[in-house]
């Protein structure tokens, strides 16, 4: 079972991601815990914090 993770940037108003790291990095909307569940190849995952940042 993964440990979901969400940002110390995030308020109590529940408008954030939470982040979870398994062989692949898994995203799921605070909000909707039992909704879907993206999986990103850890590749891209880093390729999108290099391009955010």
């Amino acid at each position: 079972m993964p440990t979901w993770r969400k940002s110390s940037y995030s308020t109590n108003g529940g408008e954030c991601v939470e982040v979870a790291l398994d062989r692949t990095v898994l995203v799921r909307d605070t909000k909707d815990r039992a909704g879907g569940i993206l999986t990103i190849p850890t590749p891209g995952w880093r390729e999108l914090l290099s391009r955010l940042r």
